[in-house]
């Protein structure tokens, strides 16, 4: 099980476009800065991955990110996406 941001929704019914999340700061993209607040147990960071998956294989939803936290991963997504 590896926790993930969900960011989307595809274009099948049942489908999300995800970001993983790691407990490794050097793996990470950068750093969220409210990871206690969004339910996470260890500070994690935000790889700079798109997947995407099945709302099936979703066990568990364990909090939402902060507006500050996701207003970064938005900058980054546009970044990553090169919108």
């Amino acid at each position: 099980m590896r926790p993930a941001i969900v960011i989307g929704f595809g274009s099948f019914p049942g489908d999300l476009f995800v970001v993983p999340l790691t407990s490794q700061p050097a793996n990470a993209d950068f750093l969220l800065t409210n990871w206690q607040a969004a339910g996470l147990n260890v500070p994690s960071g935000v790889k700079a991955q798109l997947a995407t998956v099945e709302s099936a294989l979703v066990l568990k939803i364990v909090g939402r990110l902060s507006s500050a936290d996701s207003s970064t991963l938005n900058s980054h997504l546009r970044r990553w996406l090169r919108l």
